[in-house]
């Protein structure tokens, strides 16, 4: 399996990215809840924020410049 993603990982990114855009459904949301580590839930949003942030930093510095 060398080159794919494990399951888990993959549900937190697909999950935290869907809720940072608002389409996270209902169903999805309660799957997370029941069968998720609230943890690593925030560990993905605070990195995914992190992320977005350095990205529109650079891209207005870019335009800026």
């Amino acid at each position: 399996m060398r080159g794919t993603m494990p399951s888990k990982f993959k549900q937190i990114l697909q999950s935290t990215l869907a809720a940072a855009f608002g389409v996270q459904s209902q169903r999805n949301r309660e799957k997370d809840i029941e069968e998720g580590n609230a943890g690593w839930f925030i560990l993905a949003g605070i990195i995914f924020t992190v992320v977005f942030i350095v990205t529109v930093l650079t891209v207005v510095n870019l335009v800026v410049a």
